[in-house]
């Protein structure tokens, strides 16, 4: 599987904990695969409910880890189609921040696109090869290891996505080193949480490690990048119940483990935080405190 992995020409940039992203995921990795697993299309962020009538909670756990799986898929296939990927696929699509690649599989499955996939963290890459191998599609997704805060490449794709990993960069140099990435007229889709309510700031960066920011920020370092907003669509609502729905499959981990005597290979601790952890974010997003939008840049020219 050597041939799936490359590396991308970098240039040191100072003044960033270059540590703590690599290190919270590569922790993470064996939870994700339990949980969202087990692929090939393993995802790592929210997905998409029908507002209404809520699921019922009190199903088989393999029901719930089905109806995760399910709305993560809704909402690339909703991005799929508000970015235009269904009516013209772009040949050459850059993921970054593509966490264990199920998105750069999904891109390739369904569209056809040629895919590179960038992590930052080196203990994803071999996970991913893998499942890539998996899906059938090593002709056309291609995993790397980098950091995009040190991209040098210029006008080789023709789009790019961020699916719930812009939160995790400095903005400015972002949109800088995508907009050079990118060929004119090209496009950068963006699905990120963003700050309503400052007083949640500190609980969801220190849950995740990460530094979510708000929609202005995000249009002013596009904007002097060459980037222009071509759509906002507030997902909010139909995210809310992602929240509840992995609640109650983390609920069902720790009875099961209590149940049958045999451990979740979650640890115990991680597990309460998290039941605990996903009902305040249930109640931030309900309230709208943090919203989650999909956006679509357009580079001048």
């Amino acid at each position: 599987m050597e041939n799936l992995v490359a590396e991308v020409t970098a240039a040191p940039v100072t003044g960033r904990d270059e540590t703590q992203v690599p290190s919270y995921y590569s922790r993470k990795t064996a939870d994700i695969l339990h949980k969202y697993g087990p692929g090939p299309r393993v995802h790592f962020h929210v997905g998409l409910f029908d507002t209404g009538v809520a699921p019922n909670t009190t199903v088989a756990q393999s029901v719930l880890r089905r109806r995760l799986l399910e709305s993560q898929e809704a909402a690339l296939d909703h991005a799929a189609l508000i970015w235009g990927v269904k009516d013209t696929p772009p040949s050459h699509l850059f993921d970054i921040g593509c966490g264990l690649g199920g998105g750069s599989i999904y891109w390739a499955q369904e569209y056809g696109c040629s895919v590179t996939a960038m992590t930052v963290t080196a203990k994803h890459v071999p996970v991913m090869a893998d499942l890539v191998e998996q899906a059938g599609v090593e002709d056309l997704v291609t995993p790397v290891l980098g950091d995009i805060h040190d991209l040098c490449e210029e006008r080789r794709y023709d789009a790019a996505v961020a699916i719930e990993s812009s939160g995790y960069m400095d903005r400015e140099r972002l949109f800088r080193v995508v907009a050079k990435a990118l060929r004119p007229g090209s496009w950068f889709g963006i699905q990120e949480h963003f700050l309503c309510r400052p007083e949640w700031t500190s609980f969801i960066d220190g849950y995740y490690k990460t530094r979510l920011g708000t929609l202005a920020e995000y249009i002013v370092a596009a904007e002097a990048a060459g980037f222009q907003l071509e759509q906002d669509e507030d997902i909010t609502d139909r995210v809310a119940e992602f929240w509840v729905q992995s609640m109650a499959w983390t609920t069902a981990e720790l009875d099961r483990a209590e149940r049958t005597g045999v451990a979740s290979p979650i640890d115990e601790k991680r597990l309460v935080e998290s039941a605990l952890a996903h009902g305040k974010l249930f109640r931030a997003w309900r309230d709208h405190a943090v919203e989650t939008r999909m956006l679509l840049f357009r580079l001048e020219g």
